[in-house]
């Protein structure tokens, strides 16, 4: 391994360090935010551990083709101590933007949503009703006036049809299925 390589896996790994302190932070933060369950804690840290260790072998192998050597470990202690001495603060703040960005986009398109697509559903729901309501109310007020115009005509038919009623046989079960009919409408709308 050449001094040039050496000095390029050292720079590698002392940005893999930085890389490495950023994702912690960047975690750290993402799961304060979120409320993440007790439960989901060691989730958390293995999926921080794989990306880590992803990125780390990944740099190592662009580096030096993938050989460790003690001054590996030297670059990305010099890496982690730099960052969480002069850029965490930065890439917390940083983190919190980006969140705070993110919550108001999600916000703005469910307002949009909701302004776009649902207030006007229910709108049309509710005139809907209103119409449907209205409408039914006409019809029942014109049933009404139909019925009050024809009951002296049904009146005359009944007297007209007097002499035949005695051949007309009613049976029993049709008799006691309208007394049935009668008490139930008597009960729901006589209170």
């Amino acid at each position: 391994m050449t001094l040039h390589v050496q000095f390029q896996t050292i720079f590698m790994m002392f940005l893999s360090g930085i890389c490495i302190g950023a994702l912690f932070d960047i975690f750290h933060v993402l799961s304060g935010k979120l409320r993440l369950p007790r439960w989901t804690i060691p989730i958390v840290d293995s999926i921080y551990w794989i990306v880590a260790i992803i990125l780390v072998f990944k740099m190592l192998i662009y580096s030096n083709e993938g050989q460790v050597r003690i001054f590996i470990f030297l670059g990305m202690g010099i890496g982690i101590c730099f960052y969480f001495a002069l850029l965490s603060s930065l890439v917390i703040r940083l983190t919190l933007i980006l969140i705070r960005i993110i919550v108001a986009i999600y916000r703005f398109f469910t307002r949009t949503v909701e302004i776009l697509i649902i207030k006007p559903i229910i709108g049309l729901y509710r005139l809907t009703v209103i119409i449907l309501g209205f409408l039914l109310a006409v019809a029942i007020f014109l049933y009404r006036i139909v019925l009050q115009l024809l009951y002296p005509m049904w009146r005359l038919f009944l007297w007209m049809t007097k002499p035949v009623h005695k051949y007309l046989v009613i049976p029993d079960w049709l008799k006691k299925l309208k007394g049935r009919i009668i008490a139930l409408y008597r009960r729901i709308f006589s209170k």
